[in-house]
């Protein structure tokens, strides 16, 4: 007797959403400080953390970013990207799962350097740069229905119910590349 094989799992897309226009009533007090910040997430933990902060290379691979981030960049459906997943740390403890997507034509340009940064962090390079613009803030709750959450919670013992994330398109020198923050459940109430 022939068994029914398990129907491959579909998952969604977050939906992003304009900072401005956010329910914020809906999101955790936790939260809400760290998805508003204007500032450089690294920097903020860095100062937190001294020398216990660090960056851990998930991976870094030329592939097709998901189709909310292509659409985000201007990119052609299909077109692939180098995505690169990081999670940094406080102390072996990670606080947040980062995505970010640089499209071809960003490395077109002399910003290869951010293809070779390794365990190094973005933020620090983002923000020392004079050409640097950010767009707007864009929040999300991933659940288990979104991809996305997935590979954020992949090297967690315990899987949260939902994770809140934010992205933000940089240009430098014109060129754009988009980071996505997801803050993980361990990070603590904002740090000043």
């Amino acid at each position: 007797m022939a068994t029914a094989s398990a129907a491959p799992q579909r998952y969604t897309e977050p939906l992003w959403r304009p900072a401005q226009r956010l329910n914020r009533s809906r999101i955790p007090e936790k939260y809400l400080p760290w998805l508003l910040d204007p500032a450089s997430l690294t920097e903020r933990l860095i100062n937190h953390c001294r020398h216990t902060f660090r960056v851990q290379l998930l991976s870094q691979e030329r592939i097709r970013p998901l189709r909310n981030e292509a659409s985000a960049l201007g990119m052609r459906p299909g077109t692939r990207a180098v995505v690169r997943q990081v999670q940094l740390l406080c102390a072996d403890t990670a606080w947040v799962y980062a995505r970010t997507i640089i499209p071809p034509r960003t490395l077109a340009r002399k910003f290869h350097r951010f293809t070779r940064l390794g365990a190094r962090s973005l933020g620090s390079m983002l923000f020392s740069d004079p050409s640097m613009q950010r767009g707007e803030v864009e929040v999300t709750c991933l659940t288990p229905a979104d991809r996305i959450y997935h590979f954020a919670v992949r090297h967690l013992k315990v899987k949260p119910g939902e994770i809140w994330g934010r992205r933000s398109l940089f240009r430098l020198g014109g060129k754009p590349l988009l980071v996505c923050e997801f803050f993980l459940p361990e990070i603590p109430d904002f740090l000043k």
